[in-house]
């Protein structure tokens, strides 16, 4: 595997083009054959950004993440071009003869937005406002809701809790930093 780093925007650090390298070469299993990788790590104002490209025989694959740190940037796009790679893989052993079948990079894309929805299991996604509330508040709230849980947002530190009524009727507070 040939990988080139490019940096952007910032001095690279050694740390960084190992990391790379220890990662990408975890991907191995998934691509048969040589393959040229191209990452690119970025700084823009506070966001660390890393593009990571996969060339081998007929296969390109792109992946781009951002973040407030270098490595979960890394780490991100990483875990994209997995799920690209694991995803093509699977789709290929479904072919008689296990020909190879070039993606696109918008297949690709495509393929990872729809296995994002569907991996978890995910039936339904809500987006809520957090009310400010006080414990007392919340199981109030959930005594009067339909909702198994409450998420709130606590009035005296300001962190996301969440209240919900366990099998054997007694209630639980998890309390985030966030």
């Amino acid at each position: 595997m040939k990988v080139a780093v490019t940096f952007r925007n910032a001095e690279g650090e050694a740390w960084q083009k190992e990391y790379v390298e220890e990662k990408l070469s975890k991907l191995k299993k998934y691509i048969d054959g040589s393959v040229e990788a191209h990452i690119v790590l970025s700084i823009e104002k506070f966001r660390n950004v890393a593009e990571i490209s996969l060339a081998a025989d007929g296969l390109n694959i792109n992946g781009r993440e951002e973040a407030k740190d270098m490595r979960l940037a890394i780490d991100g796009v990483l875990d994209k071009i997995e799920r690209q790679l694991k995803k093509r893989k699977e789709k290929n052993r479904g072919h008689k003869g296990g020909a190879v079948r070039a993606e696109t990079d918008a297949e690709a894309t495509a393929l990872d937005e729809a296995e994002d929805t569907t991996a978890a299991g995910l039936m339904e996604t809500r987006k809520m406002v957090l009310e400010p509330m006080s414990l007392d508040d919340a199981v109030m709230r959930l005594e009067s809701a339909r909702n198994p849980f409450i998420v709130y947002r606590d009035v005296l530190s300001e962190h996301v809790h969440i209240v919900f009524r366990r099998d054997d009727g007694r209630l639980v507070l998890i309390e985030t930093n966030a």
